[in-house]
């Protein structure tokens, strides 16, 4: 049988029961989290909901109050010392006076086995702004130099704050085509964003956190459900959105023409509440609720109770 010391011990990160505390708030409460090798994992929540504090203690930048951080069986220190993890971060500076191969040179430098500079500046898509100082890049342009910078050391786990933020729509789509790049071969990446299009579509794994602790972990098609409910669309002529709203399994309903949108709590008796009471209905479609109305409902529920 396998133990939890041997799922952790195998685990790309481990985090188990952490906790900060920064004067009288509570950034983050009895956190664990288990991340496989491999794995693509987004981590989203608003803000103030503690991501950034995880963050900074999976790369060893704050100490935790409680808990206990492993990184491939290292401290994240060591983790890092050894080029195992590369780091993306939002607010992270450049050498202003260098270029930007010179930038990535020194970071390279820095470590035992890093992958060729020329090859980290393509994978980033910034080969051809080499000889380029870095007071003369864009917004996007810093983020991909960022994204070479977290590369070169050639490392098993990447962690991304916001990796795209600043990146119009063409060169957000040329970040993750070489994204996929890297974890094609096995790497691990934990990344935080705003764009939910992208957790969708990118991550293997969703972690919702809020209030500093996490409240749904799963794939997409789990976090969906674990906010519940589902939407039933469908024609419906001569129906009234009170007659809609009545049919029981139905929390919420509106009405445009004819063409009718049902929140359920149960779908199942709302679809054959609907037929049997509007037999004309027809264009049905039953979707689970998006990954945003999924991040919207887990994230504030706890903010509308208090």
């Amino acid at each position: 049988m396998r133990t939890k010391t041997d799922t952790v011990r195998g685990a790309a990160v481990s985090l188990d029961g952490l906790a900060k505390k920064y004067g009288e708030v509570q950034a983050v409460e009895q956190v664990d989290l288990l991340i496989a090798p491999g794995e693509v994992v987004a981590l989203l929540g608003p803000n103030g909901a503690g991501k950034s504090t995880t963050v900074d203690m999976l790369l060893g930048l704050s100490t935790p109050d409680a808990g206990e951080v492993s990184v491939f069986g290292r401290k994240p220190g060591k983790a890092v010392a050894e080029g195992m993890i590369g780091a993306m971060l939002q607010e992270g500076s450049l050498l202003e006076d260098a270029t930007v191969a010179e930038t990535v040179r020194l970071v390279h430098s820095l470590h035992r086995h890093p992958m060729p500079v020329e090859e980290a500046l393509r994978r980033a898509g910034v080969a051809e702004l080499a000889d380029r100082r870095c007071t003369k890049l864009s917004g996007g342009q810093k983020q991909r130099v960022r994204f070479a910078v977290a590369l070169v050391c050639d490392p098993d786990l990447l962690v991304l704050d916001e990796p795209t933020a600043a990146m119009d729509v063409g060169t957000r789509r040329e970040f993750w085509r070489s994204m996929h790049e890297f974890t094609a071969a096995g790497k691990t990446v934990l990344f935080a964003t705003h764009y939910l299009d992208e957790a969708e579509e990118f991550a293997d794994r969703v972690v919702l956190m809020r209030s500093g602790r996490v409240v749904a972990d799963g794939s997409v098609a789990e976090v969906r459900s674990a906010a519940s409910g589902r939407t039933i669309k469908a024609v419906v002529p001569g129906a009234d959105e009170g007659q809609l709203a009545a049919l029981r399994g139905v929390s919420a309903a509106s009405l445009r023409g004819d063409r009718a949108e049902l929140a359920c709590n149960d779908s199942d008796l709302a679809i054959r509440e609907l037929l049997a009471h509007f037999g004309n209905a027809h264009d049905i479609e039953i979707t689970a609720v998006g990954l945003e109305e999924a991040f919207l409902a887990l994230t504030t529920e706890g903010e509308e109770a208090a």
